[in-house]
């Protein structure tokens, strides 16, 4: 998994807030509903038990980010090769449309704002690549050939 500093002090913080106020929070709404209504056919008692279980398994899988992740370097600049870390300007040869992809890990992706994961589809088909290379991307809507315009 790699994350970059940012990513990392994020998750570092909803860990944090997990483990110090959801937790307690949780907990303390599964000791009011006991004392209200006991457990058996208690629905808003089972409800916290399915959230404290939800939020135990995102402590979990949070420690385990946090503790295997690469951090990715900042290089400032243009590169001559497509990394983690990366923001590559491409056109789509098909319609001549420009897009902007900043290359993540998983955790970072967030397609809407132009991050995309290192396993995406077109994350996969830029990494490796050099400047002034065409790519093909199979997408959903059939394949795309992607010119790499610049690489920050």
């Amino acid at each position: 998994m790699y994350l970059t500093a940012q990513g990392m002090e994020k998750l570092k913080a909803e860990l944090e807030h997990l483990r110090t106020v959801r937790r307690q929070d949780v907990a303390d709404r599964i000791q009011e509903s006991r004392e209200r209504g006991g457990t058996v056919g208690n629905a808003e008692y089972e409800e916290a038990k399915d959230e404290l279980a939800f939020t135990e398994g995102r402590i979990l899988t949070l420690e385990h980010i946090i503790n295997t992740a690469v951090l990715i370097e900042e290089h400032r600049g243009r590169r001559n090769t497509v990394e983690v870390g990366c923001t590559v300007t491409v056109v789509n040869q098909q319609d001549n449309q420009t897009s902007q992809y900043t290359i993540t890990g998983t955790a970072e992706a967030d397609p809407a704002s132009g991050k995309i994961s290192n396993v995406s589809p077109i994350g996969k088909a830029l990494l490796g690549k050099k400047l002034g290379q065409v790519t093909e991307v199979s997408v959903p809507s059939g394949k795309i050939r992607l010119e790499i315009l610049a690489i920050e």
